[in-house]
């Protein structure tokens, strides 16, 4: 762990970088759909590519405590800036971490926390979602190799991406979970294609793509750790990281949105004073202050139970539930106290509202949160 004096600096540093470097870069970045060169050198620079790969590797090596500190202060620009980072600092990564061979992390992990190449992670399906286990994506023994066909959707950097950690079923279907693998594939591999990014909502400037793969040929070297029937493990393991990241990005965004909230209702004048002095006004940016701190306190324990090796599933689930909706809720009432200046390009909060509707959705719906957060409380119990 870093000494407090050397994670404060840290962190304030990334705060005044987020404010003055990329909130100033949102309007370029809404309007080209790209992260400009100068802003992604200054990520190599801060070494967001490796903030959870351990220094061996090249990386940062911060604990989940650190990371979700720099987070959430990342988090106070549109999240569209992270995402470029973000699966090169945990979906992408921690599953080679986790499972992978030595060989396999000396491969990709120094050039990933560089910033040379950039990770993604290939496991959603046009039929197969919230529903992991139903993946159609096959891979097919041939000799030295493996042989995968098959289609991944809304997959994150995919155009950026230099390696895939693909997911595809190397047992028969009705072994479900237990007959995937996981494969790094590289960027490039002929028979895997990249399709040109969606057009979405909010989150301009991070792409996601469809990736198929048509015969796509990769050598047994490719198998995570080099045991097949694992993958599904893999992919849960990665998901307590993965959700408490999410949930500190959606702190930080909350933050964000109670800041514009109150600078409009303290500029905004109507009946001859600042509609921050009417009461209605005031419960709105009460109840938004009130769910920020909620959520900057949730994921700040429940990082630092991770990081004492608690199993944290529950809690993890809990903090991604939470802070999303919150998040929600706050955009909502945010762009409420903007008025008909709400629904406008003028201010932020047009742009902020369809970007924070992503975070319900992404990484886990809210839906399988509250699955998984029921599901662990039965199983304590009836221990």
């Amino acid at each position: 762990m870093l000494d407090d004096d050397v994670l404060e600096a840290m962190v304030n540093s990334v705060a005044k970088f987020a404010r003055e470097e990329l909130v100033p870069a949102e309007a370029e970045v809404e309007e080209t759909d790209q992260i400009p060169p100068q802003i992604i050198e200054r990520f190599k620079e801060f070494g967001f590519f490796g903030m959870s790969i351990p220094e061996e590797y090249g990386g940062l090596g911060l604990t989940m405590f650190e990371e979700a500190s720099v987070v959430m202060e990342l988090g106070f620009a549109a999240p569209a800036f992270r995402s470029y980072f973000g699966t090169s600092n945990g979906v992408g990564t921690h599953g080679i971490l986790i499972d992978g061979t030595e060989e396999q992390r000396q491969m990709y992990l120094p050039k990933i926390a560089a910033g040379d190449m950039v990770a993604s992670f290939a496991l959603t399906e046009p039929d197969a979602g919230s529903d992991v286990a139903s993946l159609a994506t096959r891979a097919v023994r041939d000799g030295d190799d493996y042989i995968i066909n098959g289609t991944k959707r809304f997959i994150t950097n995919a155009p950026h991406a230099g390696v895939f950690t693909v997911f595809a079923r190397t047992g028969p279907a009705e072994m479900r979970s237990k007959g995937i693998s996981a494969f790094l594939v590289p960027g490039g591999t002929p028979g895997l294609n990249v399709a040109t990014h969606f057009q979405k909502m909010g989150f301009r400037g991070s792409h996601s793509s469809d990736v198929t793969f048509e015969d796509c040929r990769v050598p047994a070297s490719a198998l995570l750790g080099g045991q097949e029937g694992v993958g599904f493990r893999t992919a849960m393991t990665t998901l307590d990281h993965a959700r408490l990241h999410m949930s500190a990005m959606a702190t930080g965004l909350s933050i964000r949105l109670v800041e514009e909230g109150l600078k409009y209702a303290m500029d905004r004048k109507q009946f001859g004073k600042a509609i921050a002095q009417f009461q209605l006004i005031q419960g709105m940016l009460a109840d938004c202050e009130t769910e920020a701190l909620a959520s900057r306190a949730m994921v700040e324990k429940v990082s630092r139970m991770k990081d004492a090796g608690i199993i944290v599933t529950k809690e993890t689930a809990s903090c991604k539930y939470f802070t999303t909706e919150a998040l929600g809720r706050i955009a909502d009432k945010v762009l409420q106290i903007h008025g008909g200046y709400g629904y406008i390009k003028e201010y932020p909060i047009e742009r902020l509202y369809r970007d924070a509707r992503l975070l319900r959705i992404y990484e886990g719906t809210s839906q399988i949160q509250q699955i998984v957060i029921a599901g662990q409380m039965i199983k304590q119990a009836a221990r």
